[in-house]
């Protein structure tokens, strides 16, 4: 394994500071990590939205990997551009926020008329829900509630 495997692999199992059940390899926001000729480590990260609170907890990585040998001249960059999309999470990302109680943001050709959205109950599986709010406990989570069940679940909003 290379030092830019090793280093992708181990930071990619952190837990997203946000919401513990997902790591930031199932978000989609590890976006590179780069090793030069002496030994510096430059990884980058996106946060899922430019005002994200959790992207002041990223940089703490680097004391993770300074405890490893050979990792000592670390760097975290918070990269804005491109921004993050819900297309960059990972299918295991959203088996993961589905079996937390959120539901996952809805993948490819999605149409986000307000009307005609259709967002999965991650307890019953009705697709019978409605919105309640814009903007849950952050701001890239909405709040939704079933008709068929009742209960009420946060949606990772897609973007």
């Amino acid at each position: 394994m290379t030092a830019v495997e090793e280093i992708r692999s181990n930071r990619g199992r952190d837990p997203d500071p946000e919401m513990p059940a997902l790591t930031i390899a199932d978000l989609g926001i590890l976006r590179d990590v780069r090793v030069d000729a002496s030994g510096h480590v430059d990884v980058d990260i996106t946060p899922t939205y430019s005002g994200c609170p959790g992207a002041r907890h990223h940089p703490r990585g680097r004391r993770a990997m300074r405890s490893r040998p050979g990792f000592t001249d670390v760097t975290v960059r918070i990269v804005l551009s491109p921004a993050w999309t819900t297309e960059w999470m990972s299918e295991a990302g959203r088996v993961k926020l589905r079996a937390y109680g959120i539901a996952p943001p809805r993948q490819h050709g999605f149409d986000l008329t307000p009307l005609t959205i259709a967002v999965q109950c991650p307890r019953c599986d009705s697709t019978r829900t409605h919105e309640l709010t814009h903007f849950g406990s952050t701001q890239c989570q909405a709040v939704r509630q079933c008709d068929a069940c009742g209960e009420t679940f946060p949606h990772f909003k897609e973007h």
